[in-house]
């Protein structure tokens, strides 16, 4: 039986990689931009219109996500150097979505769908982000909800999910499957 101590031996001589099974990045840590936010060069460059952007978006058939990270944050970390780092789920990510990355705490300009222009800060309070990374997804057609602003969502991923989970929760949307199930009842199938 192995003991604490040698356990803790073993994780640290292999970098915390033996401890619950979790992976290192391959490629090594993803850069961060000078407000703190990892980044991605096929994010979404975007002049912060979220009505122009979504149709920009789905004009190209994809679906819109809406990312909110924060300075710090160890969870968009792993996001960044875990989940996005895998080449399947960049491949999968970038063939059906766009992605607005946005600051919990950020003060540029953003226009919501309802027209209202606000600092990223009070979006995510409007729109309810209590966790980081969060990321907002909203349906290929608005008309689809009667809501505006972030209330025109179809699905939200609350804080950070592992790779299998990530990459099973975009099929999730982008195959329509929140129109007649959760999440969790997707996963069982």
């Amino acid at each position: 039986m192995i003991d604490r101590r040698t356990l803790l031996a073993m994780c640290t001589a292999a970098g915390g990689a033996v401890l619950l099974g979790a992976a290192l990045p391959a490629a090594g840590e993803v850069e961060i931009g000078d407000n703190g936010l990892h980044i991605q060069d096929w994010f979404l460059d975007s002049f912060l219109n979220l009505p122009d952007d979504h149709a920009e978006v789905t004009e190209n058939g994809k679906i819109l996500a809406v990312l909110f990270e924060q300075r710090g944050c160890p969870y968009c970390r792993d996001l960044h150097n875990i989940n996005l780092a895998d080449p399947d789920i960049k491949t999968y990510m970038q063939k059906h979505f766009d992605v607005i990355q946005l600051d919990l705490w950020g003060s540029r300009a953003v226009t919501d769908f309802d027209g209202a222009e606000m600092e990223e800060r009070a979006l995510a309070r409007k729109w309810s982000i209590n966790f980081t990374p969060t990321t907002v997804f909203f349906p290929r057609k608005l008309a689809q909800t009667d809501n505006k602003g972030g209330k025109a969502e179809i699905a939200r991923i609350p804080g950070y999910l592992r790779p299998f989970h990530f990459i099973s929760f975009l099929e999730f949307v982008n195959d329509g499957a929140y129109e007649s199930q959760s999440f969790q009842q997707f996963l069982q199938m």
